[in-house]
């Protein structure tokens, strides 16, 4: 097992990272306060791990309660968020029960949510289940739902007490989900680790073997990338806003799609690549930079082609709705070089759209 720590002051808490944590009691005592636990869970991950999970807290005498929701991003709303305060209520939660989040970034994002405001803040803890989940969402504080006009506008910033990632949950992840997990690790390496980076392309076969200390060894490098930036920037005034590499492009997808048809991690991996062939026509990234950056999504079969139902206007407008707007100017997460990102502003805008339109037209058109 590995163990990080998110250090921020009053509010530092542990990321545990390995195989079988999940019936390791010791591990989450010290994190639940008082003696009230409501598990949070969707109805694909309860039957798989909700059992193991209340057996683990059963010798603590812990009164244990839950609450499941249907699966999906397009759940990731306030009507599902809703549901939630609604059997807290029923439950009898107090300031002193403590949610746990079992489940997948959707799962957590809500329960970090409701936890920062039911009853103006109640404690909880991350057991992300997913590779996506495991590497970003359960890292951070950062908690939300969706609007139909916009993805995460709704949330706060709330750290966890602790976050345990065991990898054992990674048997039951279907391949897709664990490729589209995959792509948020590779943004760590391209944001601010050229190592890492390196290190994922001569790792590749175990990784996606799922070869335990790899796995353990890959999660532990994401989650400390991660950490890094969060101690340095937690509400995102400045350097955090690094890890939305590839959002701004991706969420316009993803709202477009009404947050179907495309996983989050495979909506961010076709707007990492866009944000690269942009870095690229802007004269910071090198062909052979962008070929590798891209060779390596391939590799992971991730998709790369923008739905061919938006218009180049249509992306734009999508765009603008993005949470680093500022004064209705579209801040674009670039690349200089591989580990080495900055935040623009004063890029060429007919530049973008020049782009928009090379790489949403159809070819032959």
């Amino acid at each position: 097992m590995k163990k990080l720590n998110v250090n921020l002051g009053d509010r530092t808490y542990p990321i545990f990272i390995g195989s079988a944590l999940l019936t390791q009691a010791s591990l989450l005592a010290p994190y639940i306060i008082g003696n009230r636990v409501i598990i949070i869970s969707s109805e694909t991950i309860a039957p798989l791990y909700l059992a193991t999970l209340k057996s683990t807290l059963a010798p603590n005498n812990y009164h244990v309660g839950e609450i499941i929701l249907p699966d999906g991003e397009h759940y990731k709303t306030l009507g599902t968020l809703n549901i939630i305060y609604t059997q807290l209520l029923a439950q009898k939660a107090d300031r002193k029960t403590t949610l746990i989040a079992l489940g997948g970034g959707v799962i957590g994002d809500m329960t970090g949510f409701a936890a920062a405001t039911f009853m103006r803040g109640i404690p909880f803890i991350q057991i992300p289940t997913t590779l996506l989940a495991q590497v970003d969402s359960s890292v951070g504080g950062k908690t939300a739902v969706n609007h139909p006009a916009g993805k995460n506008m709704i949330g706060a910033f709330y750290q966890p007490k602790c976050v345990l990632a065991d990898i054992d949950t990674l048997n039951t992840l279907p391949e897709r989900e664990f490729r589209a997990g995959f792509s948020e690790i590779v943004k760590y390496g391209l944001i601010r680790d050229s190592e890492f980076f390196s290190w994922l392309e001569n790792n590749f076969e175990s990784i996606f073997d799922r070869e335990d200390h790899v796995l353990i060894e890959m999660i532990a490098r994401a989650c400390q990338n991660k950490a890094d930036v969060v101690i340095a920037d937690e509400h995102e005034q400045g350097e955090r806003a690094l890890l939305n590499f590839g959002h701004t492009f991706g969420h316009a997808i993803e709202t477009h799609q009404h947050y179907e048809g495309y996983l989050h991690g495979e909506a961010v991996a076709i707007g990492m690549l866009m944000a690269t062939e942009f870095s690229a026509r802007l004269g910071y990234l090198s062909t052979s930079q962008t070929e590798r950056i891209k060779h390596l999504l391939q590799a992971a079969q991730l998709p790369l082609d923008v739905p061919g139902t938006l218009s180049p206007a249509s992306f734009l407008e999508l765009m603008a709705h993005d949470k680093k707007t500022l004064n209705n100017i579209i801040r674009l997460i670039l690349l200089k070089d591989i580990g080495h990102a900055i935040i623009s502003q004063d890029y060429d805008r007919a530049q973008l759209q020049h782009y928009l339109q090379d790489r949403l037209t159809p070819a032959g058109s």
